[in-house]
């Protein structure tokens, strides 16, 4: 137990300030992130109403090919996924409804990629703070300790990495937290509008499938 107590206790003599690098590296790793999933997403914008307008037109005339060249020219992840669908249309109903539900499942996996990273951040970064608080206190005490219970400048300042720690830790939280949740809605807005294009899609070609039974 002494064993145990003593190597924390050279632990904590490290000081609080390699607790404070690892979260700038952190934060330097999450900004890296929003900056290119901001690209990525801009990249892959377009006005998915006038997608849609246009899709309903192509489709109301039974211009498979206008609709699938449409969809085509559009770089939003929308399109994909409905342009996927479409191309195996010959193949009935079923078949539209899985190929949308895979690609569905693709395009959300390509948007969410490296958000795992910043919401580990974002959730553990006050922590990994915390930590180098406690640790800064501890090594603080053994300053006052050594110096007979005087204040000493040397004390002020493992105080002041202690409380620094903390803050750098709150800093690195909340903007990776603000991005990641930023990034999830924007996500649903997008599967939301690539499942209303889908379902246009659906309805057509049901529509079409109660007319030739007729």
């Amino acid at each position: 137990m002494i064993d145990i107590q003593e190597r924390l206790t050279a632990f904590a003599m490290l000081g609080a300030t390699w607790v404070m690098w690892l979260l700038i590296i952190l934060s330097i790793f999450g900004v890296a992130i929003i900056f290119e999933r901001i690209y990525y997403f801009f990249a892959s914008r377009d006005d998915v109403r006038a997608l849609q307008e246009d899709l309903r037109l192509h489709l109301a005339k039974d211009d498979l090919p206008g609709a699938r060249d449409r969809l085509a020219q559009s770089r939003s992840f929308q399109a994909k996924i409905v342009h996927s669908g479409i191309e195996v249309v010959d193949d009935g109903t079923d078949a539209v409804e899985e190929r949308l539900a895979g690609e569905t499942a693709v395009a959300r996996t390509q948007m969410e990629r490296n958000l795992g990273f910043l919401g580990t951040v974002g959730n553990n970064a006050p922590f990994v703070g915390l930590l180098g608080t406690v640790i800064g206190v501890i090594k603080a005490f053994h300053v006052l300790d050594e110096s007979a219970g005087k204040v000493t400048s040397g004390l002020m300042t493992e105080v002041g990495e202690a409380l620094v720690a903390t803050a750098i830790g709150i800093l690195v939280a909340l903007p990776a937290v603000a991005f990641y949740n930023f990034f999830q809605r924007l996500i649903r807005y997008r599967l939301t509008w690539a499942d209303a294009l889908g379902r246009d899609l659906l309805a057509y070609l049901k529509g079409n499938a109660r007319n030739g039974s007729e």
